[in-house]
Parts: structure tokens; sequence; C-alpha cells
């Protein structure tokens, strides 16, 4: 049904070069191994193709390496939860908002342009796949194909 496929240093550096100085290997292909429990990459999932399955998990890989990692070298990550919802310059004041209109789950992924560039371009498998029953006298313990789901 899906596909699975292998973290690239390299080609998700050359789609997000803005993490080069602060994002090692090493830390990347932690950030990846996260992704894939938030994005199914075990041949479970509903993506078919291997360069859009590679495309959201290098999404979903920016979004927490930009969670997650330092904004500039000797910095350290923000503790800040949510999007910026105001700013002001004098005195310092800056106000997040974790959910406005939108759903909990959209919240975490808006956080950062590369969770909405992966929310948006999951929308096509976050829909309702309608599997008629085979066996219509057999009832399915596992109605959505396992116990993950359908993975996204």
């Amino acid at each position: 049904m899906g596909v699975v496929v292998r973290f690239d240093y390299t080609a998700w550096l050359a789609m997000f070069p803005e993490f080069t100085a602060t994002v090692n290997p090493t830390q990347a292909a932690s950030y990846f191994q996260i992704a894939t429990s938030v994005h199914r990459n075990d041949g479970g999932g509903p993506v078919n193709d291997p360069a859009t399955q590679s495309n959201l998990l290098n999404y979903l890989t920016g979004h927490i390496a930009a969670l997650f990692s330092a904004p500039a070298p000797g910095q350290q990550p923000s503790t800040l939860v949510g999007r910026v919802a105001s700013a002001t310059q004098g005195s310092v004041s800056v106000q997040a908002a974790y959910s406005n209109n939108v759903s909990e789950q959209m919240a975490w992924f808006i956080q950062t342009k590369y969770g909405a560039l992966y929310w948006t371009a999951t929308a096509p498998f976050r829909t309702m796949r309608y599997a008629p029953n085979r066996n219509p006298g057999v009832v399915s313990s596992r109605p959505f194909g396992g116990p993950r789901g359908f993975g996204v």
C-alpha cells in the first residue's frame, strides 16, 4: 500500500539550507525518526509515491528541527509554544497563541512554515476512505487497517 524511504541529509539540506549551521547529520536523523512517529514510513501508510513520501517526511523533519534546534550556533532553542500572535518592541512583549480557530492538530503543525507546508501537502491523505467489508458475515476488530489507522 504505502512506501518506505530513507533519510538523506544532503537532500534535506538542499531543501532547507537554513539548517546547515545548526543541525548536524545525527540530529537531523533523530528528527527524521521523530517525524516517522507522526507520519508512517513503514509501508502501511496512504502515500504510494517515494518522492512524495520523501518530501512529506523532509517537511516534517524541518518542522521538528525548527521546533527543537537552536536558531543560530551558540544560541538556545526557543521555548515558545505556538505561533506568535502579537509582538511589541518597547519593553519587549511577545504573545503566542497555540490555537486560533483551528484544530489542535493543525495548530501544532502551523507553528512553523515547514509544518504548515506539511499540513497543506498532506490534505489529500487526511480524508476518509471507505473500505467495504469483503466478508459481510465477519465483523473486523480493526476496521481502519490496524492499530495505527491510516497513519497521517
